[in-house]
């Protein structure tokens, strides 16, 4: 989840949500929808996510397949 707000930092508008653990961290740096709905920032790509993770983690397996937006991700 991205939030989309003003700040004292000219043109500079998003605040990621970022879950951080143990084990490292992970946010959501780029969603089109809530960028485009937001901020009128439009660039054709849907979705950018970052993760940290700390030695010895590794991250899942996901496969979206039968959903309507279909995406497959490896997490390591």
């Amino acid at each position: 989840m991205i939030n989309v707000l003003p700040i004292s930092i000219p043109d500079v508008l998003i605040l990621p949500r970022v879950f951080q653990d143990d084990r490292g961290c992970f946010f959501e740096s780029y969603n089109e929808k809530t960028l485009s709905e937001k901020a009128g920032i439009t660039a054709h790509f849907v979705q950018d996510n970052h993760s940290r993770s700390t030695r010895n983690v590794l991250r899942g397996l996901k496969d979206q397949a039968g959903q309507p937006f279909k995406a497959a991700e490896l997490f390591v």
